[in-house]
Formats: C-alpha cells, structure tokens, sequence
C-alpha cells in the first residue's frame, strides 16, 4: 500500500452502484468527487437538481462519480471521453437510475419502504402508546 492510500474492506462498499458501460464501472460520489464535482458545475449540494440536468451536466456528474473506478482500474479517464462511454449503456433510463441512485447514497437520500409508517405513532400523555 502507498502512502495516503487506504485499505477499503468489502463490508465498506455499501456505497457503490455498478453502472453498465463498456463494462460494469463503479458509480460512486465521496468526497473528493463530490468536491470536485460541485467546483467544476459551480453549483451547491442543495442546488442539484437530476430531473433538470442538462446532459453536458449529466457527462460531468458520471465522470466525476466513476474516476475512483478509473484510478482502481489504473486506467486515466478524461472527461472527453464521456459521450462514447455513456452511449454505450444500455440505454439512457440506465444511465439516470445509476446516477440518481449514486447520488441518494452520497447524500443520505432514502425511500421508506412500502407499508412502513413515515413517522412513529404519538404516544399519548401517559406514554403507553395507546390513544385515551
């Protein structure tokens, strides 16, 4: 292991999405990608907005979530190389699922699951959690 490398155990990739294009890539926003990401679209996190993405945007937010794949890979991704790699997904619902999926990981976004109540019941004054 290099120096400022970190060991990353199988358990720690809970974090990752695989997006399918030339071949199956890791889709993945830490820190470093989202730094880099927000600086280079000049844009917030609380500015992110997947359902109004331009697809410059779109190229740029992939490129920056798949550049730790491309490093683990010791392969050197440029962004130009975005339109021919993303026109090989599977089609281009694929490719805003993986993202949007990634992103919700990234950011702490989660769905309830269905027939689970949003919010606990109130519990009544006496703190049984039975209604008087």
């Amino acid at each position: 292991m290099r120096e400022g490398e970190l060991l990353v155990s199988a358990e720690d990739k809970n974090d990752v999405v695989m997006i399918q294009l030339d071949r199956p890539r890791e889709l993945r926003y830490g820190h470093k990608a989202i730094k880099k990401m927000l600086a280079d679209s000049g844009s917030t996190i609380e500015n992110i907005d997947i359902d109004n993405i331009d697809l410059e945007e779109l190229e740029k937010y992939i490129y920056y979530g798949l550049l730790s794949d491309a490093k683990k890979n010791g392969e050197t991704l440029e962004l130009s190389q975005m339109e021919d790699l993303l026109d090989l997904a599977p089609n281009y619902v694929h490719i805003t699922e993986k993202l949007t999926e990634a992103l919700n990981i990234a950011f702490g976004g989660f769905t309830v699951p269905e027939g689970n109540p949003e919010a606990p019941a109130e519990l009544s004054a006496n703190g049984t959690g039975k209604n008087p």
